[in-house]
């Protein structure tokens, strides 16, 4: 039933569905109790039962849960995720006689576990780069600070413990204690927010203050290891955001499967590209691209052409295996030819001079002139 109005001091539990739907991958149930009196919720599921506790870490889940029960009221919101547990409660009245109303409601998609699931998968593959930037070093420490303060701590006091195996075992019960509380003040925050306000924004601001002064002290990570440590510690955080952003369980380990294998498979597909890029460079023919060049551009190039092959030819005539005198004995001008070897002008005056007549300004004039005598309007029309 979606709606229930009794005065009976009845249990209640919501029964989790077996078959798994696509739509429902970030769906929640919220179950919405009103009433005119203030009631209060008690759990009886094994989850909160405190009787006969099995684990050290199953008497820290019932000592935090009785210590942050809400006080009653007269309007609870539980919010349940519909492939979880079992979970039942029954609904306690502050009097004898009342009147309560119960509601249930399903979010198809429930925004908190979206922007979960994707805070998740962006923080695996920002992981690198996240560990390397200072603002995330002190915006992150003075977040670990307010919400992890035992984990802080233990940091701080990491070279007072000896045994590296003691300090492993503290971190790891410091951090299932610390999750488990800030999960816990989630639940209950609407709650500790109207009633202990000012306790909060007391600690929030102390505890904030301290831990961006001793990381502002200690400064932002610098060697390697420290660094590709953060990044791990990055990466199985979001994870576990991965997980816990998914309502579905199967579905969010098998996230959690590909997540892993794009790491994995990374350098695979950067050799497939690399062979793809190779091989497309190797079958595709390349269009040439022919420029024509200016008149200046071609006289520019010859005359860079002509001055280094003539460097290149006095180099090799100065050389020792050069046959001078035979050289010298099939020239017609050897005088010549022993100026332009020590350094002087492979032309002579005289030809100079020709050269100008001929294909200098003047010479360049004339020409132009005599080969454009006919222009199209001379010529007869036909």
């Amino acid at each position: 039933m979606d709606l229930i109005k009794t005065s009976q001091s009845d249990c209640y539990c919501y029964n989790q569905k077996s078959q798994v739907k696509w739509k429902y991958i970030w769906s929640t149930v919220q179950v919405k109790i009103t009433s005119s009196g203030l009631l209060s919720i008690v759990y009886i599921t094994e989850r909160y039962n405190c009787q006969y506790p099995e684990t050290i870490l199953s008497i820290i889940k019932c000592v935090i849960h009785n210590f942050w029960t809400p006080k009653e009221s007269n309007d609870i919101t539980i919010t349940i995720n519909p492939y979880g547990e079992t979970v039942c409660f029954s609904v306690k009245p502050a009097r004898k006689i009342f009147i309560y109303t119960v509601s249930v409601n399903r979010n198809i998609v429930d925004f908190k576990l979206f922007l979960v699931f994707v805070a998740g998968i962006f923080l695996f593959f920002y992981a690198k780069t996240l560990s390397q930037s200072p603002v995330f070093f002190y915006s992150s420490g003075t977040m670990l600070g307010i919400l992890m303060t035992l984990v802080f701590v233990l940091l701080l006091v990491k070279k007072f413990i000896p045994k590296y195996s003691t300090f492993w075992a503290l971190m790891v019960g410091c951090w299932f204690a610390s999750v488990y509380v800030v999960w816990q003040l989630m639940e209950d925050l609407k709650w500790l927010w109207c009633e202990n306000r000012i306790y909060i924004l007391g600690y929030v601001l102390v505890v904030g203050c301290v831990s961006f002064t001793i990381c502002y002290k200690h400064g932002p990570l610098v060697e390697e290891r420290s660094r590709t440590l953060l990044a791990w510690t990055l990466q199985l955080l979001s994870l576990l955001l991965v997980y816990a952003g998914v309502a579905i369980p199967q579905v969010a380990c098998a996230v959690m499967l590909l997540v892993l294998s794009s790491k994995v498979l990374h350098f695979p597909l950067r050799a497939l590209a690399y062979v793809r890029w190779k091989m497309k460079k190797w079958f595709t023919s390349e269009k040439l691209v022919v420029k024509f060049l200016t008149e200046d551009e071609y006289r520019e190039q010859a005359d860079a052409a002509t001055t280094r092959a003539l460097e290149d030819l006095r180099q090799a005539c100065c050389s020792p295996g050069f046959p001078s005198w035979l050289a010298v004995s099939r020239l017609r001008a050897p005088k010549t030819f022993a100026d332009f070897v020590l350094g002087g002008s492979h032309l002579s005056p005289e030809e100079i001079r020709l050269h100008e007549e001929q294909y200098g300004l003047a010479g360049a004039f004339l020409e132009e002139q005599l080969f454009n005598l006919r222009t199209p309007d001379s010529l007869p029309a036909h």
